[in-house]
């Protein structure tokens, strides 16, 4: 989120002083760089943002440029006026247009799938609609614990289209250069900011303690057996820690069916490495993994 917070900065800066085309992936089929929603932004002398590189974007770019960014208003357009009878400049084309790329066919990438792109004129009049225009929705994921894995995370999951809230128990245990995006929260309980959360959050539990982990787990717990919304509950740790956990779980009156919905160990498997980057990276991946997969039948 981080990337797209400073792209979208940096496009309605842009706009200030020049105008520039929006181009965005609205549909596609078959093997395709980028999906749907996919977008870039073309000025004269510069792109933001990228809907997958290669032949395919470098031929929206100049189409862009030569369709519209020449076109009287522009900088680009004023200047080339000076030099040029008025009568040789043509009219504005249209400010939207839908281009369909076979990507095999038409531009020898090896993908073979369909790209539809729309192209848009931007101007400073679209500065304030452009956030929430270009910013994909958001999924909702709590994290608990604030040490070495949890900032870890933090790092990996803000480049991430998530809203993410991160809950600890103790005082000033946030970093100050927080990233954009974050939202704190101190809890004493921890346990008790878990019935707060989003409907459809992801939950990660990672705190300084496996007291508290126990008891954010079994706050967990709670609210899937009363509303059953939270979409997922990981624990950090080995199998013999849950293991340890099962059994106290179990003597809360918890049912082996309610305990079936908590993952722990998390992270994909066979990924070796214990440093809090690699688990960082092993957990998101796991996450994406999970939201990528079709639904149960």
């Amino acid at each position: 989120m981080i990337a797209l917070i400073d792209a979208i900065t940096a496009l309605a800066r842009g706009l200030a002083y020049a105008p520039a085309v929006l181009v965005r992936v609205q549909a596609t089929e078959g093997s395709v760089p980028r999906e749907a929603g996919a977008w870039m932004a073309v000025f004269a002398d510069q792109v933001v943002g990228t809907i997958g590189g290669g032949h395919l974007e470098f031929d929206a770019i100049a189409h862009a440029r030569s369709r519209w960014l020449a076109a009287p208003g522009s900088w680009a357009r004023e200047k080339a006026a000076l030099s040029a009878p008025a009568e040789t400049i043509p009219a504005d084309p249209a400010p939207f247009e839908t281009r369909r790329y076979p990507l095999g066919p038409t531009l020898g990438q090896c993908c073979g799938g369909v790209v539809h792109l729309s192209f848009e004129v931007l101007g400073p009049q679209d500065i304030p609609g452009l956030q929430a225009r270009l910013t994909p929705a958001r999924w909702p994921l709590a994290l608990f614990g604030g040490g070495h894995v949890g900032c870890a995370l933090v790092r990996v999951l803000t480049t991430l289209p998530c809203a993410l809230t991160w809950v600890d128990s103790r005082e000033g245990v946030f970093p100050d250069d927080l990233p954009a995006g974050v939202r704190c929260e101190q809890s004493e309980p921890v346990q008790a900011a878990v019935d707060d959360l989003a409907p459809g959050s992801a939950i990660l539990i990672m705190s300084f303690s496996h007291a508290e982990d126990l008891d954010i787990v079994a706050a967990c717990l709670r609210r899937q057996r009363a509303r059953s919304d939270l979409d997922f509950i990981g624990l950090i740790g080995s199998r013999t820690k849950w293991a340890t956990f099962r059994h106290r779980l179990s003597a809360r009156g918890f049912t082996e069916a309610e305990l079936a919905g908590v993952t722990c160990p998390i992270g994909l498997p066979g990924l070796r490495g214990k440093e809090p980057e690699v688990i960082a990276v092993s957990v998101a991946a796991q996450l994406l993994m999970r939201r990528s997969a079709p639904p149960p039948a």
